[in-house]
């Protein structure tokens, strides 16, 4: 396949890496030095003990690319539409888009480059972190789970080939038929430990060990819930809220990319991970008072930052 892989942030690299191995690569990022290095002496993925290097094309833009048959945007969510517009160069009738990208929503900027049926959207459990340009430790050494779906029935196959593309390069694609559950079970501990950790600059054990962290985290476990049910995606609540609870108290000294990116004044993800909650409750007429003060919190401490 001819694939382009917009940001070579660690997600980026690993993807953008890996998949060089069988089909045609172009990473492309807006930082000079990435790619140079990469186009110098190859992108070096952390695997274990191993060191392996890849050689995917790396590129500052688009230009001179053409269209491809798959882009996968691995951009920040509030990035999305600007790095897509500068891409369009990319798009032909046969372009598929996909997005792994945090939070739920994206759908929404995508279906204005490509029609709703080239849309693939889902999870990776896959991480990693950037040690310097052109280089990246792989957390899962290509264990984790792609999760894709799409968003209409799959006539053209597309998802088998792109499970076959992708698992001969190392990875495990898992096809869903109802790929937006899978999301917004994902989003759950997002809305909950992400969005409060951020609020309150804390590691996120704190959230089910203090009564009060806890007790809030319930109620917007309890609206998110809500939403999702008018959604036809039937989750338990309690069995959502034990999950949630496990995973602060399994990360005891775990920090959240929103808390992250408050902590150090950048722009976060609220938009798509507490903002996909209040846009679907809207839609569907269902009240979230509280996520709608999450979000409204956390741009209001961003723009203290920039202050």
């Amino acid at each position: 396949m001819k694939i382009a892989v917009i940001g070579a942030g660690a997600m980026g690299s690993i993807y953008g890496g890996r998949l060089s191995r069988h089909n045609e690569v172009y990473l492309i990022d807006t930082k000079q030095q990435i790619v140079d290095k990469i186009n110098q002496s190859g992108l070096t993925l952390l695997e274990g003990d191993q060191e392996l290097v890849f050689h995917p094309q790396a590129r500052m833009s688009a230009k001179g690319i053409g269209p491809v048959d798959l882009v996968i945007l691995f951009v920040k969510a509030l990035y999305s539409r600007n790095a897509l517009d500068a891409a369009k160069e990319l798009f032909g009738e046969h372009t598929y888009v996909m997005t792994l990208q945090n939070g739920a929503g994206h759908e929404a900027v995508l279906g204005d480059y490509v029609k709703r049926s080239r849309i693939i959207i889902g999870t990776t459990e896959d991480n990693g972190s950037v040690l310097e340009p052109g280089k990246v430790r792989h957390g899962h050494g290509g264990a984790g789970y792609t999760n894709v779906g799409l968003l209409v029935p799959d006539e053209s196959g597309i998802l088998q080939k792109i499970k076959d593309s992708f698992d001969c390069c190392g990875f495990n694609v898992q096809i869903h038929q109802n790929i937006q559950k899978l999301i917004w079970h994902k989003l759950f501990t997002n809305v909950s430990l992400s969005a409060l950790t951020g609020v309150l600059q804390v590691d996120m054990g704190f959230i089910a060990e203090d009564p009060h962290a806890w007790a809030a985290a319930r109620r917007l476990i309890h609206e998110a819930v809500a939403v999702a049910d008018q959604m036809d995606l039937d989750f338990d609540e309690e069995e959502i809220a034990e999950e949630v609870k496990r995973t602060s108290q399994g990360n005891p000294t775990g920090c959240t990319s929103i808390r992250a990116d408050l902590r150090d004044g950048r722009k976060t993800e609220v938009d798509t991970i507490s903002g996909a909650v209040v846009r679907a409750a809207h839609e569907l007429g269902v009240d979230v008072p509280c996520h709608e003060m999450m979000v409204n919190l956390i741009h209001s401490m961003e723009a203290r930052s920039r202050g």
